[in-house]
């Protein structure tokens, strides 16, 4: 299991499986299925119910099968659960929709009633009220049934304790479908596909130093919020730790000393918590009243700080708020308990002892390889397990090994009781064995236990003790040989089976001691789950404000506007990687919104028109996730979704070309972007001939500019756009270019400005991939002739008539 990732199980339960479907719809061919879904289909409603056992996270949504794909994409699950009783034509959409990701899929029965959420009550750490229930649908109540139903099957008789469900509204969080998630290349690159790879905005943002913190991060980046008053409280809490350097390092340091309390708190929940485990929690507890006593220590100095008065405000009460969060009081007794109990010393004992066994299972292994295998297969062994085994603990067979106990001896009165017993008891073993030395004149004896033999004495160079060993009453020899010795005394047989007896109830006292301590757990369950989620956030703002120090992100401030106000934006992850060769990143504004809702934007190949509209989009994603930005100044008025149609990519196991995938991605914008949605498009309709790429490039900005509405970014080397649209008030038109120099020599001008460049300059990048002269300059001959022929194919698109473009535009403004 990944420490890194959720480890999400998804049960998917449509309103529909259980109703008659229309059965017109069972005529639908498979591939118009896979390729779009009928609006009939789309509209269907759709249950989900999410969790994770690691760490008792459980969650609930009702969303469309048209949105289903792009949630199940933000949600990750691993593995997804059916009803088997789907009925044909929803299982074909749903299995169509999932392809994309590969998920693994599982079909369990369903409950033939209706359920009820006081059905989950056993398997919850506390029972959801009947109000509560109420604000869920029927579809969710419906898919966690299913998913709780499949858990109880696969893990009979383990009592699992989950959190409360928490119901996910689609209206709650910025809305990224899977499309733009990779596009964005948000979680992971679109060139590896790797979860946090380098070049991927998590793997830019990344400063977390827990793994639980490091989940919830990939939860936001998913999913970012849009709620202005959550948003302002992450980011007051960053403002805090940018400023309060000195608090954000002893969180850090303390942070650093924590362990994953979300997933030790559910192992005990699932009855597999062991004394390392507690040892941990112990660990992560001191962790948390350290911070908790950092917060308060920071707090009243915030009165007197120097910041303006709102500023100021704001961060003393996200920090009070967080501070009110932590409950200590249950959680402190129980530290406080385990750090009485435990023998951390004992415990580091015992795993040395494991460890060297483990070794001896490795210097076997070596010897089987040495015998039976190849050179290679010598060298494939791990030079660190080959360290381990030579760095064995060697052990006499004639020395006592060393009981090793994970609790300390005063751990219960009992504990206390059978450990004096044992210390007596070894006392008398020690005198029976220097009695027996005496008399058999034998300094080699020793007494032990063998698992085949059990308690013998054994002595080494024995020549001359037969007749001494005739003289003991209840004596039988066992083995002999030319230079030792073993048998049996009775006296030896009943002390070592007291002292074996003795062991095994300490063993049981211990066990006993130790399930109270886990009960003690199980209490505090709720606490300790709520602390864990303070100091996840903590983490997170924590990582937030190192970042904004390091890169020079600014403070963005949100509204309920329609607007995006940014003025020297960058792009997170592509300044970066300049950095690192020792470039310099050309910043730019960006001012759609009510004034000009679209932005076309032209220019040539490789001068930035890609990347700026992506780093639009990812600063919007940052600033809702509630972190700091790469800008001078930020401004943005709160987004609902994100659509981007960026990249070219064709899909031929299910038969579809790059322009096919291209319209469906575009289709998908055009039928559910709103007013308050933020589109980037790059280069729609270059994946067919230029008349028909012309058109639809202009039928998609037509449709965003009087249906959606949205605020868009819309790069194209379709020159004639900006002709074609020339009269809409409220799109602007803007460009990068190229800067010519002597002998042929050129160099791109990223930095944007209004107007248009009717130039892509192709043949220039062409000539920098390496593309033979001979074939630049053919291809230089007939951009001539293209030239001189006013009626050419491009010309006859860009000509079209502006009156019938204007008739059309008004026909739809009226309409």
């Amino acid at each position: 299991m990944d420490p890194y990732e959720n480890n999400f199980l998804l049960a998917i339960h449509s309103m529909n499986q259980d109703t008659e479907v229309d059965a017109s719809l069972d005529e639908v061919p498979t591939t118009l299925i896979k390729d779009a879904l009928l609006p009939r289909i789309a509209s269907m409603l759709v249950g989900l119910a999410w969790l994770d056992l690691s760490t008792g996270d459980f969650y609930t949504q009702s969303t469309t099968m048209g949105a289903l794909s792009s949630v199940v994409a933000r949600i990750g699950a691993k593995e997804i659960v059916l009803d088997e009783a789907l009925s044909s034509v929803v299982q074909q959409n749903i299995l169509a929709l999932l392809e994309h990701d590969r998920n693994l899929v599982t079909y369990h029965p369903a409950q033939l009633r209706v359920p009820s959420m006081s059905d989950w009550t056993p398997m919850l750490e506390v029972p959801v009220s009947a109000a509560t229930e109420a604000t869920f649908s029927r579809e969710e109540v419906m898919a966690g049934s299913l998913l709780l139903s499949y858990i109880d099957e696969r893990l009979q008789g383990l009592g699992i304790k989950l959190q409360p469900p928490v119901r996910r509204h689609d209206t709650e969080t910025m809305g990224i479908d899977r499309n733009s998630m990779r596009g964005l290349e948000v979680l992971e690159t679109s060139r590896d596909g790797l979860g946090g790879g380098k070049g991927s905005l998590l793997h830019v943002i990344r400063r977390t130093v827990t793994k639980s913190g490091t989940r919830v991060l990939k939860d936001w980046l998913a999913s970012p919020s849009t709620s202005l008053s959550v948003i302002n409280s992450r980011l007051d809490l960053v403002a805090h730790f940018l400023g309060g350097r000195a608090s954000r390092e002893e969180v850090v340091n303390m942070l650093r000393r924590s362990y994953d309390a979300q997933r030790l708190v559910q192992k005990f929940a699932l009855g597999r918590g062991d004394a390392d485990d507690l040892v941990s929690l112990l660990r992560t507890i001191e962790a948390t009243r350290g911070i908790a006593n950092v917060m308060q220590e920071y707090i009243p100095s915030l009165r007197s700080h120097s910041k303006a008065l709102g500023d100021a405000v704001g961060e003393r009460a996200c920090l009070q708020k967080m501070s009110n969060r932590l409950s200590l009081d249950g959680p402190s007794a129980l530290a406080a308990r385990i750090a009485e109990v435990i023998d951390e010393e004992g415990l580091l004992e015992s795993h040395r002892i494991e460890e060297s066994e483990g070794a001896d299972m490795v210097l076997l292994a070596q010897e089987v390889l040495k015998s039976e295998g190849s050179s290679e297969d010598v060298e494939a062994m791990s030079r660190v397990v080959r360290a381990k085994a030579s760095n064995r603990v060697s052990k006499e067979q004639d020395t006592e090994v060393k009981d090793m106990w994970i609790m300390r001896t005063n751990a219960s009165p009992t504990l206390q009781r059978l450990h004096d017993k044992l210390v007596e008891l070894r006392q008398e073993r020690a005198s029976l064995t220097t009695k027996l030395r005496q008399q058999l004149g034998a300094q080699s004896l020793t007494l032990r236990w063998t698992p085949g033999l059990g308690h013998i004495c054994h002595i080494k160079g024995a020549k001359d003790v037969r007749m001494s060993l005739e003289s003991f009453e209840n004596v039988r020899s066992v083995s002999s040989s030319k230079s030792t010795r073993s048998f049996y005394l009775s006296e030896w047989s009943i002390l070592g089976g007291t002292i074996d007896q003795t062991k095994l109830q300490i063993r049981a006292e211990e066990q006993r001691v130790f399930q109270e301590l886990r009960e003690q757990v199980i209490l505090n369950l709720v606490k300790l789950r709520r602390n864990a989620a303070v100091l996840d956030e903590l983490d997170i703002a924590c990582a937030f404000a190192a970042l904004a120090e390091e890169q020079g992100f600014v403070r963005p401030l949100l509204n309920l506007g329609t607007d995006h106000k940014i003025i020297g934006g960058r792009h997170p992850t592509v300044r970066m990687g300049l950095q690192e060769e020792g470039r310099a990143f050309v910043s730019n504004d960006c001012f759609v919104g009510e004034h000009e809702r679209i932005w076309l934007i032209t220019g040539p190949n490789m001068a930035g028109k890609s990347t700026f509209l992506r780093q639009n989009a990812l600063i919007s994603v940052l600033a809702q996730i509630g972190s700091f930005v790469p800008a001078d100044h930020v401004e943005i008025g709160i987004v609902d979704h994100i659509f981007s149609r960026v990249g070219s990519a064709d899909n031929l196991f299910r038969d579809q070309s790059t322009f096919m995938v291209e319209m469906l991605e575009t289709a998908a914008i055009l039928k559910r972007a709103t007013p308050r949605s933020f589109v980037i498009m790059d280069e729609v309709g270059r994946g067919t001939t230029p008349e028909d790429g012309i058109a639809m490039g202009f039928a998609c900005l037509h449709h965003l500019y009087h249906t959606n509405q949205s605020r868009t970014l819309f790069a194209t080397h379709f020159h004639a756009l900006a002709d074609m649209t020339s009269t809409w008030e409220k799109l602007g038109c803007y460009c990068t270019d190229v800067a010519e120099g002597p002998a042929g020599s050129f160099s791109y001008v990223h930095r944007l400005r209004r107007g248009v460049n009717k130039q892509s300059h192709a043949l220039k990048v062409a000539r920098l991939a390496g593309i033979p002269d001979s074939a630049i300059d053919t291809a230089r001959e007939v951009l001539k002739s293209f030239e001189s022929t006013p009626r050419s194919a491009m010309h006859r698109v860009a000509g079209y008539e502006q009156t019938k473009v204007q008739k059309l535009a008004n026909r739809e403004a009226l309409g």
